[in-house]
């Protein structure tokens, strides 16, 4: 059992590695193709661009991986909402239009034939 974890703990580190590799040879083959005809910046070395790569991952796309707080609080929000009363509803729409803006409601279509 202990080295079937030993062998998937490898396999997924040299996946990880590769997956660096790769991640960094396409952020650079992809930035010296477009940015230097483009804008006419210069051209990248394959280190820059793996740095590239993991600056834009901190800052756009955090560093989580999978489904993380979001999906919980969201599982947490649907089951409040399934035990809510239509009054409690109501209320909870009510409260939330100061943060989210003004709901709009659908405009009754005039009927054909009223001007």
């Amino acid at each position: 059992m202990k080295k079937n974890w030993i062998a998937r703990g490898i396999g997924i580190a040299i996946l990880a590695i590769f997956a660096c590799v790769a991640l960094g040879f396409i952020v650079m083959a992809l930035w010296n193709w477009l940015m230097p005809a483009l804008f006419g910046w210069r051209v990248i070395t394959y280190w820059q661009a793996l740095g590239l790569f993991l600056l834009s991952k901190l800052l756009f796309g955090g560093v989580r991986g999978g489904r993380g707080y979001g999906a919980r609080r969201g599982r947490h929000m649907r089951k409040r909402w399934k035990q809510m009363t239509p009054e409690q509803r109501e209320q909870f729409r009510k409260g939330m239009q100061g943060w989210c803006g003004q709901v709009k409601t659908p405009v009754a279509e005039p009927k054909v034939g009223e001007s």
